[in-house]
């Protein structure tokens, strides 16, 4: 339960972020990634909180929900490492490989955790975690296609990118378990 009032918690502070960018008139926008540029460091932390609009982050919002509360089956504790995995993953691609522009929204951290859940239960090698990927699939594997080139003004390289911090978390997360359940080994 506490998984999800993070979770919950979480979309409600990108909410709250949201009322004050339009309190302020779209402040916020141009505190994206901007690719290459290295006075706007700090902006890698900044992406996923601001979203162009409310349809943006209502669209964000859905799948980090339910995503989000899946991806917090291992507890907290792996759940903040895994956010911030896919969080700098996907902010750090589309600084180095990002089209101009300022990337923003939560759809890195939608496209990490999917990738997460198709993927854990290969490196875990868990059935219950592979049924899990099956239905995840069957909801969202159709939004897989955004991380190709298509649609212009989304960061493709933000949902490609996330992904790709999603596949490193689950491999970082099942390394870490196959490590904590081996049998201790003693030498005289």
């Amino acid at each position: 339960m506490l998984s999800l009032l993070v979770v919950a918690g979480f979309v409600g502070f990108l909410y709250a972020v949201e009322v004050f960018d339009v309190a302020t008139g779209g402040s916020l926008e141009d505190d994206g990634v901007r690719p290459r540029d290295f006075g706007e460091w700090d902006n890698l932390l900044w992406m996923p909180l601001i979203h162009g609009d409310w349809s943006h982050l209502t669209g964000n919002a859905v799948p980090l929900l339910l995503l989000g509360f899946l991806a917090s089956s291992g507890g907290l504790k792996q759940f903040f490492q895994v956010t911030a995995v896919i969080w700098l993953t996907s902010a750090l691609g589309v600084w180095v490989f990002g089209s101009p522009g300022s990337h923003i929204g939560a759809s890195g951290l939608v496209f990490g955790f999917l990738a997460f859940l198709l993927v854990r239960g290969v490196f875990a090698r868990s059935w219950l975690q592979l049924v899990i990927a099956v239905g995840v699939f069957a909801l969202y594997g159709a939004a897989l296609w955004g991380v190709l080139p298509g649609q212009p003004g989304v960061s493709w390289e933000g949902h490609l990118f996330g992904a790709v911090g999603g596949v490193l978390a689950a491999w970082g997360v099942s390394r870490d378990n196959r490590k904590s359940s081996a049998p201790a080994t003693f030498t005289p």
